[in-house]
């Protein structure tokens, strides 16, 4: 006999299906952004760094981070609905894998990500999506007078640092990954092109002592490179730290470029740096674009979000893996294969062609 309001569903032992019914989903839908600002909430007031690994009372734990202890179980058990935290029967909370990840000194953290995905002035954007939709352009310069970078560097200091650290955060969880897929046999020399604080670079020198490294990135990006490229660092004589815009100039001759999480602005902006690597390389150079894919089933939930956000901020998108090929090919690249480098990023090897040599462009492989 079934629940009333549930259906069968092969496989289930009980012949129930548990999954909330459409209009309670949906119900749910509408009031994530009470889920995302609760967990926004966690991560300002350090809930995850106060609790440690034995089970904690609300009380005690409200003590630690200074806050009222009705309320703080509140937060507590809504989180702990989605898998953030998890309360016992006796009342007392304990982690949870997710919840692990909003501490600061957890080696996958991702306390600084979650609030950089819901800074003030997303709470302000998000309802103007519509608009955005309507005209296929950001709603950011009419919300806030400037564009979003500009508004970011000059009016919202502490996001600013909330968007660099998150940036570092991912760029180093990222970093071994492709440090382990990248085959640098023959190489010599790697630019990392818009390339950040570093950390990418950082890894594959770290890992082939015999290659040499240019990191190119915009004059205020660079001038906080990671210490291990800096003047005095253990990585500093194979480097050079190179301020520019990738999207007008590439002065730089490499083996291997790296282009990793920047292309996605419009597409003039990214077929000009595309083409910016290939003015600049050596016939036959390797160039490797790694990007989030809002076609990639495993992540899409989180890419396609993000590929919402772009829209409305910066006018920019995520790429299927179809739009990365044609802008790959389209500038002139020859691509080769195209592999996974975790469950959020592809890497699209290609090389820069002879021009005194018609070449038949290489199979796509997955």
């Amino acid at each position: 006999m079934t629940t009333l309001g549930t259906r069968p569903t092969p496989g289930d032992p009980a012949g129930v299906d548990s999954s909330p019914p459409p209009a309670m989903r949906l119900r749910e839908l509408v009031f994530g952004a009470a889920c995302a600002a609760a967990v926004r909430a966690a991560a300002r007031l350090g809930v995850a760094d106060a609790l440690g690994d034995a089970p904690t009372t609300v009380d005690r734990l409200a003590a630690v981070v200074t806050v009222e202890p009705r309320p703080l179980r509140r937060l507590l058990r809504a989180l702990s609905c989605y898998g953030v935290f998890a309360e016992r029967p006796d009342g007392t909370f304990v982690h949870t894998e997710m919840s692990r990840m909003l501490r600061e000194d957890d080696p996958r953290s991702l306390k600084y990500i979650a609030l950089w995905c819901t800074e003030p002035w997303t709470w302000a954007a998000w309802p103007r999506l519509d608009d955005a939709v309507r005209s296929g352009d950001t709603v950011f310069d009419e919300l806030f007078g400037k564009g979003f970078f500009e508004y970011l560097h000059q009016d919202a200091h502490e996001s600013a640092h909330v968007f660099n650290r998150a940036m570092t955060t991912s760029s180093r969880q990222s970093a071994l990954e492709v440090a382990e897929l990248l085959d640098l046999t023959g190489v010599t020399s790697v630019a990392d092109i818009g390339g950040g604080q570093g950390h990418v670079l950082a890894g594959l020198l770290e890992k082939h002592p015999g290659v040499r490294g240019t990191l190119l990135d915009l004059p205020d990006v660079v001038a906080k490179a990671d210490p291990r490229l800096r003047e005095g660092g253990e990585l500093a004589d194979r480097v050079d730290i190179l301020p520019g815009d990738c999207r007008r100039e590439i002065p730089v001759a490499a083996d291997l470029y790296i282009i990793k999480n920047i292309l996605e602005w419009d597409d003039h902006s990214t077929l000009a740096t595309l083409r910016n690597v290939i003015a600049a390389a050596r016939p036959g150079a390797r160039v490797v674009v790694i990007e989030n894919l809002v076609d990639d089933t495993p992540s899409m939930k989180f890419t396609t979000a993000m590929d919402l956000l772009l829209l409305m901020n910066v006018g920019g998108a995520k790429h299927t893996r179809d739009s990365m090929v044609e802008r790959i090919t389209q500038a002139g690249l020859v691509l080769g294969e195209i592999r996974p480098v975790n469950a959020y990023l592809h890497a699209f090897e290609s090389v820069v062609p002879d021009p005194d040599r018609e070449r038949e462009p290489a199979p796509v492989a997955s």
